[in-house]
């Protein structure tokens, strides 16, 4: 395990009020293999609150994907949702897990968020 996949995990019951607006509750496993070795993170969600540990448990929702891949989600030089479409990960279950949970992934470096875009547009042109 990386320091960096730590620290995601680590800093996801502090984020969680920001990031989980919307209603979501279920139990998210993530399996991170490195061909040898898996481990097995479960995320339990609901509106506002997360719950993380390191139980190899069931979970309403199962993603494995390796763990260059999720190192490369938790710096935003991957998308999730683009991942999977390619086959990089596996993902079974509740999808609306899934979906919710992908927002703790940072946007890509240089990415700016496109309303404060038109704002600044907006000023220029007045």
């Amino acid at each position: 395990m990386t320091e960096a996949t730590e620290q995601f995990f680590a800093t996801l019951p502090d984020r969680a009020p920001e990031t989980l607006r919307a209603s979501v509750a279920g139990t998210l496993r993530i399996d991170l293999s490195d061909g040898r070795v898996t481990e097995h993170w479960l995320v339990r969600m609901q509106q506002g609150a997360v719950e993380v540990s390191q139980r190899p448990e069931q979970g309403d929702a199962i993603w494995y994907c390796g763990m260059d891949l999720f190192d490369r989600l938790i710096t935003g030089r991957a998308q999730a949702i683009a991942a999977v479409f390619r086959n990089e990960g596996t993902y079974r279950g509740n999808v609306v897990l899934f979906l919710a949970f992908r927002h703790f992934f940072p946007s890509p470096p240089g990415t700016r968020d496109p309303r404060e875009v038109a704002r600044k547009h907006a000023r220029w042109t007045r």
